[in-house]
């Protein structure tokens, strides 16, 4: 009989496959089997980059994450939606608050939430006096997530304290409301793309078709800007005295830097070329920048990464009433359009359904004009015009021309045309088969509009979307001057022009956002310049506005005045929508 062994003798027969796993286990690194079983943070049930995506739709569109309005009560007995009055109206998407009339909104970002306040620490002696008459000289302790949460469901502050009449109190379940903490927990802290301890990045984008001599008109200036930047005396005592600074946590730009981003081929190729230019050195904004195509890839691309970019040189920015992160300094062609139709729609001596023709080539300046006046004219509730669109190549001869006129005698119509497609007027003139009225585009038509016969003069109108050359002629000394001193080259004094006013756009609100280095911040900053009135030209007016991004809203109709050397006439005032 054999003997069993004591328990302690016996040999332990393994399985193959278990003995693998166990030697997989043990030979694995402490943080390798840590890293297999922690589970991610989550933050009312869900992932803290999803909180973060959520708590911004709450935050700036007042929509929950159920896809619900925000429900909440204002002065205890007015009820509100979030939809309708979004954190964002009044914080500003940057968190960082504002002043509006004698009601100041206090800063909500991360940072400060998380700090104690006080109204009068740094405040300059103006808006102590709106403080104190809003809130008695207002005091706080530093928020918790815990008082954050009970501020924003019954309106009292981390002292037990009513915060402001103006601050709805909101309904909201325990998993939205720690979504919209965390939000605001981490709003507008870190720091941003192309921001060091000394330094602030910018790029410039010049696609590859763009004409030397406009490239340099465009970059010079830019890159004297960045060069030479400093911030005045004037401005850094308004910095110093600006509200609510932190003590400790700002960072102090000595210098600017600008990288040239050039895109070549095709516009479909351009975004790869983007993401390769930002992925090696990335930027907090664009600056100016040129092209003679359309903006549009350029523009989600910024809109995707939420980057800024001023004042682009284009006559085919991306028309929306969404876009954010692209600040345009016209709308291009498509204003003159737009400008057509809203003055023909003032013009009470004309016929109410009297015919409107459009005549263009189908190219993009062509179908930008036809499309905005389009849009505009049957906006305003007109019959839509009649569309005579040309094929690239099509020759416009003689006998086109005498057809149109005779088909359209009485008409207004819109030739949407270049200087070598735009008919000999004189010569329809002597057939008596001109159109009533005309309108064209001096931006397409250039020094051609001059040249206009004198018979033509009465009835031909054009659009001009620039400041009045009588009127120019004032500042010109001026500005000639300050090309001069900020590395204009005379190569083209119209794009030169436009970068100077991109220079007194940008320069303040760089100055003053030292402290707190965001892109909201940045445009926030930009849309407190209601009036710049001290850039005369090529614009007569560039302003702006909370979430404006077209800074020259205005278009003149004129018509050639009469003699060998004729001015413009305006037929309208500068802002006619």
């Amino acid at each position: 009989m054999t003997k069993r062994l004591p328990r302690s003798g016996r040999k332990k027969r393994v399985c193959p496959m278990l003995a693998a796993v166990l030697l997989m286990f043990f030979l694995a690194s402490p943080g390798t089997v840590m890293a297999q079983t922690a589970k991610p943070e989550l933050i009312g049930g869900v992932t803290s980059q999803e909180a973060l995506r959520l708590g911004e739709k709450m935050y700036r569109e007042g929509i929950l994450p159920s896809g619900k309005p925000m429900q909440g009560m204002m002065q205890g007995d007015i009820p509100v939606e979030g939809d309708k009055f979004t954190c964002a109206n009044c914080h500003q998407r940057s968190g960082f608050g504002g002043l509006e009339g004698t009601v100041r909104t206090l800063p909500i970002d991360g940072a400060r939430l998380y700090s104690p306040m006080s109204t009068f620490k740094g405040m300059p002696l103006k808006k102590q006096a709106v403080a104190q008459k809003e809130a008695e000289g207002y005091y706080r302790p530093a928020y918790t997530d815990e008082t954050l949460a009970k501020a924003m469901s019954t309106g009292e502050d981390p002292t037990g304290k009513q915060v402001f009449k103006t601050m709805p109190t909101y309904f909201l379940n325990d998993n939205d409301m720690a979504i919209l903490v965390y939000y605001l927990k981490h709003l507008s802290t870190g720091r941003e793309p192309g921001v060091t301890d000394t330094n602030l990045k910018f790029a410039t984008v010049i696609t590859d078709e763009v004409a030397k001599e406009d490239r340099e008109a465009m970059l010079g200036p830019l890159q004297n800007f960045i060069s030479n930047w400093r911030i005045s005396k004037k401005m850094e005592f308004m910095v110093k005295k600006e509200a609510f600074v932190q003590e400790g946590t700002s960072t102090d730009v000595k210098k600017l830097s600008l990288d040239v981003w050039e895109l070549k081929g095709p516009e479909e190729s351009w975004r790869a070329q983007l993401e390769e230019y930002y992925k090696k050195a990335p930027v907090f904004a664009l600056l100016g920048g040129i092209t003679t195509k359309e903006w549009a890839p350029i523009h989600q691309f910024c809109e995707d990464h939420e980057i800024p970019a001023v004042f682009p040189i284009t006559n085919f920015p991306v028309i929306s009433e969404t876009g954010w992160y692209t600040l345009y300094l016209s709308k291009g062609f498509f204003q003159e359009g737009e400008g057509a139709a809203r003055y023909l729609n003032t013009r009470e001596d004309l016929l109410k359904d009297m015919p409107i023709v459009q005549v263009f080539r189908k190219d993009r300046a062509g179908l930008a004009l036809s499309k905005a006046f389009q849009e505009t004219w049957l906006g305003l509730l007109r019959k839509a015009p009649e569309n005579i669109s040309l094929e690239q190549g099509q020759t416009l001869n003689a006998d086109f021309w005498k057809k149109l006129a005779e088909k359209h005698r009485h008409a207004v119509v819109l030739m949407w045309l270049d200087e070598n497609d735009f008919p000999d007027l004189d010569r329809l003139a002597k057939d008596h088969s001109n159109p009533d009225i005309i309108f064209a585009s001096s931006s397409l038509l250039g020094k051609r509009l001059y040249a206009l016969p004198d018979k033509a003069r009465r009835s031909v109108y054009f659009t001009y979307p620039y400041t009045l050359p009588q009127n120019a002629g004032n500042y010109k000394p001026q500005m000639e001057a300050m090309l001069k001193n900020n590395g204009g080259s005379n190569a083209n004094q119209f794009i030169e022009y436009k970068i100077l006013s991109l220079r007194m756009v940008v320069n303040g609100p760089i100055a003053r956002m030292r402290n707190y280095i965001y892109r909201e911040y940045f445009f926030e900053i930009m849309d407190d310049l209601s009036d710049l009135s001290i850039v005369p030209v090529p614009y007569p007016r560039l302003s702006f506005g909370a979430g404006q991004r077209y800074a020259s809203k205005g278009c003149y109709i004129v018509q050639v005045g009469e003699g060998p050397q004729p001015g413009l006439v305006s037929r309208s005032e500068w802002v006619i929508h």
